[in-house]
């Protein structure tokens, strides 16, 4: 479906029709941008390229660093100074920024370099990204694992140059720039040059190849030639000593002529950037077509293990480009790690590990098993050089800053993994790394007093002793299990037993609200907590906004009072923002899967759409998109507790390339959705021809393949009202591994009563009292 990706949705301010119903209810506290870029990326790859404007917070497109509401402008058009390598996607303020090695086309002197240059035409498709700029030159880059290929067309000019400055990282914002350490560039040969420069404490190596026979090759400092010179070493730089330096080609252009330029980068030495560089793009010039057409061919297989039938151009393009964008983080570099010497798996970009554990980690899983494993002995090797699972990792050494976010999340990961049973991991050495990460940061006040404030690191790390049980049991360690379990079960203690809610506390990025409704491992309890299911409904339908009054967002730069109004409403953040993305699936351990259909049909329709503005909110390096992904088919993860949510799918049919498996997605009286149109509800299901009354399947069970048959119609059913999720209150209680209990848990023969009758003709509908 490559060619209905549209890399430069979620690339502006948001755009979407008004909302409507129970979707204007929804409040957003977030930037309203998905803060993506339209550059050239490869799945997973280490490299990505586009153009540079210097804008918050990937380095292109017009906005200023924005935290809340509307974001504020820092052009009024699209202006690029020229091409860089290394971006975020899709991330708010995550404290270090990339763009390193500009690459810029110029017909001016270069004493001109850093000047902004109108862009006149832009285009961009999976693995490649073009613009024309008003100079007149037109600039293409692509990307493979570990290499970037440009190609720049020039007019006539009697001294056109291509110029990299090797000095350049970061923003254009305050305090937003990078400054290297350490920086080694030398020539080697007309059309070869290497160099490395260390920025945030990691070294990154270059080999470079430009096919320009007859232009001049030359270093440059300070903005002036250095003819004849072959090095430039720089042992210490400090930022008030930084001057701009690098290497440029210059020479005649003739109109339509082009030039090449090939990169590849490693974070262990120019030696290995020059293997990377041939390992990706072969030798010999010329090589842009042949890598571009490579890289288009790797995204067209990647994206094909998700089909969906609709003859809406438009909802394909939207869930099309949202399976791209949760494919382009993080970044996989086997063999790279600067930071020690053994060789092996080696990722960065964990940018919102707090966002994408819950929903594009799960869909790696299910789409590229392989990867996810190699992902997870990244992590674990992560873990036992440097001391901790990171919460935030990025290509910068002591770049852990994130504790506050979340706690424990890659045991989340890691289970998903060992219930699955997939190979490739030593669950032993995997054991002793998870027990001892539970034991720092917040895990100390854990084990101490109970808790651990924020409140919701509570909730984090009782799942990670609950998660860290299921590994023990899966290595035979039963002693382990038995001593984790009573830990798993102080997610308790987080809540206020007078409210049903969290405890007064400090929360990131929301209230007591929007994390009161996480899936937590024992929901049977959680329910009980909030005085049983009629009570725990009544809960999440003013957390929904049944019946409420529409929202007022956030405008551009919002006032204190105005944030506070908002937060005050305890509402759902609509997707803008990623603390509650799975509350919509409360409902069903509540028998009430109606409710979910009704919150994630508004979702779907009224908070995504097509053009640049086309996302609610930070899409955070895939997190959002991945929801997008999971909600569009009628799935959604229980990230960690190998159980799958089911609910009406947005489309008539669709197929999961699960390994080698498909799992197929059949529906009968499909309704095509519209913006504003009626939502649908299931009526039954059928899981390979038999009936399937529980609302939820197992990862053994998607993962092996099989077919979902789904009955849909225009009121609510009785289906899965009486039988709801599991609730696993201990591992040790937990079925066997790989096995799938065929017994449901009917709702009404638990302490916490019956559901609140609902009949056919009298159907709640978006924005009615419940």
């Amino acid at each position: 479906m490559t060619g209905k990706v549209d890399p430069f949705i979620g690339s502006e301010a948001t755009q979407l029709p008004p909302a409507s119903g129970l979707a204007a209810t929804w409040w957003w506290p977030k930037p309203q941008i998905g803060n993506t870029h339209p550059g050239a990326t490869y799945p997973l790859g280490m490299v990505s390229a586009c153009g540079y404007s210097g804008a918050y917070p990937t380095g292109y497109g017009r906005y200023d660093l924005s935290l809340e509401g509307v974001p504020s402008t820092i052009h009024d058009s699209q202006l690029i100074s020229g091409f860089t390598h290394f971006q975020q996607s899709g991330t708010g303020a995550i404290r270090k920024y990339y763009n390193y090695f500009r690459v810029t086309p110029m017909i001016e002197p270069l004493d001109a370099l850093g000047r902004l240059w109108q862009i006149t035409d832009e285009s961009a498709e999976p693995g490649w990204y073009s613009a024309t700029l008003d100079s007149g030159v037109t600039g293409e880059v692509t990307v493979g694992p570990k290499s970037a290929v440009h190609r720049y067309t020039f007019p006539r000019h009697a001294n056109a140059r291509i110029v990299i400055d090797f000095s350049l990282g970061g923003l254009s914002i305050p305090h937003g720039t990078t400054t290297p350490l350490r920086a080694h560039l030398e020539s080697h040969e007309p059309g070869v040059a290497s160099g490395e420069v260390v920025v945030e404490g990691a070294p990154i190596s270059v080999y470079i190849e430009c096919d320009s026979p007859q232009w001049r090759q030359m270093l440059w400092y300070d903005r002036r030639l250095m003819p004849g010179g072959k090095r430039l070493d720089f042992g210490h730089i400090r930022p008030t000593t930084l001057r701009p330096f690098g290497l440029m080609w210059a020479g005649p252009s003739q109109p339509g002529e082009t030039i090449e330029l090939r990169i590849g980068f490693s974070l262990r030495g120019v030696e290995q950037a020059k293997q990377n560089l041939i390992d990706d793009v072969g030798s010999g010039e010329n090589r842009f077509t042949a890598r571009r057409e490579k890289t288009a061919k790797v995204w067209r297989k990647q994206l094909k293990t998700i089909a969906v039938d609709t003859p809406s151009v438009e909802r394909k393009t939207v869930f099309s480009t949202a399976l791209y964008h949760s494919l382009i983080k993080p970044c996989l570099a086997p063999g790279e790690s600067p930071f020690w010497p053994v060789d092996g798996p080696f990722a960065f970009d964990f940018s919102t590990m707090w966002d994408i554990y819950r929903t594009q980690l799960p869909l790696l899983t299910t789409l590229m098993p392989e990867k996810a494993v190699e992902i997870a002995n990244a992590l674990l090797t992560i873990c036992e050089e440097e001391g901790n699972f990171p919460i935030g990792y990025r290509m910068a050494k002591g770049s852990d800053r994130f504790s506050r976010q979340g706690s424990a999340l890659a045991h989340t990961f890691l289970a998903d993994l060992c219930q699955l049973g997939l190979p490739g991991i030593d669950w032993e050495w995997a054991l002793v790394h998870m027990s001892d990460d539970l034991r720092r940061t917040y895990g100390e006040e854990f084990l101490l007093q109970g808790e651990a404030h924020p409140i919701s690191h509570t909730l984090d790390l009782a799942f990670g002793y609950w998660c860290t049980a299921k590994v023990a049991q899966r290595v035979g360690d039963k002693a382990m299990a038995e001593q984790l379990a009573p830990l798993a079960e102080r997610w308790a203690n987080a809540y206020n037993p007078d409210t049903g809610l969290l405890k007064d506390s400090n929360y990131y990025e929301g209230t007591r609200y929007n994390y009161s409704f996480r899936l937590v491992h024992d929901m049977a309890s959680r329910i009980e907590l909030s005085g049983g299911v009629d009570a725990f409904i009544r809960q999440l339908d003013e957390f929904f906004g049944y019946g409420a009054e529409p929202a007022v967002q956030p405008g551009n730069k919002p006032s204190v009072a105005e944030m506070l109004a908002g937060y005050q409403l305890g509402r759902f953040e609509g997707l803008n923002n990623e603390p509650d993305m799975e509350a919509p699936w409360a409902y069903h351990y509540a028998g009430r899967p109606d409710r979910t259909a009704e919150i994630v049909h508004n979702v779907l329709l009224q908070q995504f759409g097509t053009g640049r503005g086309g996302l609610p909110g930070n899409d955070d390096s895939g997190g959002l998109s991945s929801w997008y992904v999971w909600a569009s088919l009628g799935i959604f993860p229980v990230a960690g507790q190998n159980t799958f949510l089911l609910n009406a799918p947005s489309f008539a049919e669709s197929s999961i390339a699960v390994g080698d498996e498909k799992f197929s997605i059949q529906t009968r009286n499909f309704i095509e959705p519209t913006h504003g149109g009626p939502v649908q509800y299931v009526q039954s299901m059928q899981l390979d021809g038999e009936p399937l009354e529980r609302s939820w399947i197992s990862g053994t069970e998607l993962h092996r393949g099989g077919e979902l048959l789904v009955e849909l119609g225009p009121e609510p059913s009785d289906w899965a009202t009486t039988v709801v999720p599991p609730s696993r209150p201990s591992p040790l209680n937990a079925v066997p591994l790989g096995a799938v209990p065929l017994n449901t848990v009917p709702l009404n023969a638990s302490p916490l009563g019956a559901v609140p009758a609902r009949t056919s003709a009298q159907p709640l509908t978006p924005g009615e009292s419940s």
